[in-house]
């Protein structure tokens, strides 16, 4: 999938929320989500690979399997298992310390999509010089603190390093690639998050934890449309 949209992008696991992932995942492409990431840190690949197939059965019920991008994060391995298994999985998004975007690319073939987390010291510099040659956006971030993901923009001394909006403004005019930033990403937050230029915006509690899914997903959405 190469006509991919990032600009409302969930991130999603077993310990995001109570209720089955895909059920959540499906709240938000029916609400207007383009993009659907599965991310556990406490599943196994089986319970993975399986909470992928429904993932991408609940898209393909909704007619957007070649409109919504479904990848894992992480995990080549799950990515190839899942589509040994007919399961639609569009890429991956790895790390800084993960497998190599190359050799992700090299697997998963040149229509897959491969996302990269941003250097988070040296961000600007990073975007700036960085070969984004099997790289098909960048996730940077965080906003703000988010216990989602503690150590999201740990630097190797241990601070987490915020972005603020000036310097991703910076950042989105100096990527080749789209832009997507998340961390405790918040309504209030989109108007701003929009006028700096970036792709989209990805969030993990803001759906998987609220009250009402969907809900929360409709006003994001909303939130961004109007902004862009």
């Amino acid at each position: 999938m190469k006509n991919f949209d990032v600009s409302a992008y969930l991130i999603i696991g077993a310990e995001n929320t109570s209720r089955p992932v895909e059920e959540v995942a499906g709240m938000a492409v029916r609400a207007g989500f383009t993009f659907v990431q599965v991310r556990s840190k406490i599943s196994t690949a089986r319970e993975i690979i399986l909470t992928l197939k429904k993932c991408a059965d609940v898209i393909a019920s909704l007619g957007k399997s070649e409109t919504v991008a479904l990848v894992v994060n992480d995990r080549l391995d799950i990515a190839l298992a899942a589509r040994e298994a007919g399961i639609k999985v569009d890429g991956v998004h790895v790390g800084q310390s993960d497998i190599p975007p190359e050799v992700c690319k090299k697997y998963l073939g040149e229509n897959s999509i491969v996302g990269l987390s941003a250097r988070t010291e040296n961000l600007i510099e990073y975007v700036r010089t960085a070969d984004i040659s099997c790289v098909d956006y960048f996730g940077a971030g965080p906003l703000h603190e988010t216990p989602t993901k503690p150590d999201c923009g740990k630097t190797a001394s241990g601070v987490v390093v915020t972005r603020d909006f000036d310097e991703l403004t910076e950042l989105a005019k100096l990527s080749a690639i789209p832009v997507v930033v998340g961390g405790g990403v918040k309504v209030s937050d989109i108007p701003a998050l929009a006028c700096t230029g970036v792709a989209g915006f990805f969030v993990v509690s803001a759906v998987a934890g609220a009250e009402n899914p969907y809900a929360a997903a409709v006003e994001l959405v909303k939130a961004w449309q109007i902004c862009k």
